[in-house]
């Protein structure tokens, strides 16, 4: 391999790394992401660290990422299948609805403006009547997203020429609970990566030709998460061999969270309903601007607050999400910031670990890799501060008695994942071990 340029696409902006054939780090920048032509942007990223586009390697979440909508047929089961498998595939979950949709169901399903609707239900050979009913319904109202069919077989072709009948974009897979207990994620995660780069990426009116739809390999989420799955697979072979890692990315309105436990391939089927080995999950109400008071709510909630602190906390998260271009300046206001991030982070985890039922391991987390702006520019005492909340928060401590908690201060995560999954794992090894695991 020779230098390649790995880029990230955002909504607000495109960073890019040069890295080189060995997977060392030789240089990075960033630009504004340039709407409606972000090839734009994209140039001048390229000109700043003298990569070539030709043979770039893109990600992407402008335009809101990957939106999905689950339609199943039984919550604790099809449902929640369904949900699982997006935990993997990068996509952001903005829908969940069990059972036979009736006209509220629709308009609820409707106003969660999926990007794609995840259509499920029955075993291979069991119950067809709630996976067609759904079928019918999706096809004859104004939903015009595209659909991944992944249900009963048996019911498959009836219900792929329902939906067909409206000439929408349908993409059958395997079921994903082929058999009683059994979840085999792998070919709906595949189906809905490929339906978000061929129709959904294109469609977001983020440049004007074909040029940038044939760049984008990966959903911003989805690279970023094979990155923490190779990070986690490299601090295994290390002498730390927990192998177990957890990402906390706090932005200015949402807050994701990353975990990898294994280096299981997890397509394989398994015969319990299980948790994916690397996960993500997206909290749309926790971020450092638009969503700083839910925030506050939240850690009220939490009773993560100190006497006295929710009013004056509230005031300054109210102040932020009036003014979601401001930057601090004044050590006060770097110190409410501070502040804010850590409750997000702590918030963030807390709910991530519930959903995967805690599951990280008889170790817990190996490393702790921390996210987004307000840490990357943090200064080492505040660093500090933010380190010890974590640490000493009653719920996560036992997840992070032994993590190593660091800063991706140069956001390698999303490149690593992009190498990674263009045959260049040691090239993303070398990386993740250099800037994440042993800096320098």
């Amino acid at each position: 391999m020779k230098s390649v340029l790995c880029l990230d696409v955002g909504s607000t902006w495109t960073k890019g790394a040069l890295i080189g054939h060995d997977g060392s780090l030789l240089g990075t920048a960033q630009h504004r992401t340039t709407p409606p032509e972000v090839m734009n942007g994209i140039a001048a990223v390229a000109e700043a660290v003298g990569g070539d586009l030709s043979g770039a390697l893109v990600c992407s979440s402008a335009g809101g990422g990957l939106r999905l909508a689950v339609v199943g047929q039984e919550r604790m089961v099809s449902a929640e299948a369904g949900y699982r498998v997006a935990l993997s595939a990068g996509a952001k979950v903005v829908h969940v609805a069990a059972g036979e949709l009736d006209g509220a169901g629709v308009r609820a399903l409707r106003e969660s403006s999926p990007d794609v609707v995840l259509l499920v239900g029955g075993t291979d050979g069991g119950e067809t009547r709630v996976l067609l009913h759904n079928a019918h319904r999706i096809a004859a109202n104004r939903l015009r997203c595209p659909v991944v069919l992944a249900g009963n077989a048996h019911a498959g072709q009836e219900a792929l020429a329902t939906l067909h009948s409206t000439k929408r974009t349908v993409v059958p897979t395997d079921n994903v609970l082929p058999d009683v207990g059994e979840l085999a994620p792998g070919p709906a995660r595949r189906a809905i990566r490929e339906v978000f780069l061929q129709h959904v990426i294109g469609g977001k009116g983020l440049s004007r030709g074909p040029r940038f739809r044939r760049m984008v390999r990966a959903v911003t989420p989805d690279a970023v998460l094979r990155g923490v799955s190779r990070l986690a697979a490299t601090l295994a072979s290390g002498e730390d061999s927990s192998g177990a890692v957890l990402v906390v990315d706090v932005g200015g309105a949402t807050s994701d969270v990353y975990s990898a436990v294994s280096t299981v391939d997890d397509d394989t089927p398994r015969r319990t309903v299980e948790l994916p080995a690397d996960r993500r999950t997206v909290e749309g109400d926790l971020g450092m601007r638009w969503s700083a008071p839910g925030v506050v709510v939240e850690a009220a909630a939490e009773r993560l607050l100190a006497p006295g602190e929710e009013a004056a906390l509230t005031s300054a998260a109210l102040d932020r999400a009036a003014d979601v271009g401001w930057i601090p300046e004044a050590p006060q206001d770097v110190s409410v910031d501070a502040r804010i991030a850590s409750l997000a982070a702590v918030v963030a985890l807390r709910r991530h670990m519930r959903l995967v039922e805690g599951r990280m391991g008889p170790k817990g987390a190996g490393l702790l890799v921390l996210s987004g702006g307000v840490f990357r520019h943090a200064s080492p005492s505040t660093l500090d501060t933010v380190r010890e909340v974590l640490s000493e928060d009653s719920v996560l401590r036992p997840i992070l008695r032994h993590a190593r908690v660091t800063v991706d201060t140069d956001y390698v995560l999303a490149p690593a994942g992009l190498l990674s999954d263009t045959g260049h794992p040691q090239a993303a090894d070398h990386l993740l071990r250099t800037r994440l695991i042993s800096p320098e």
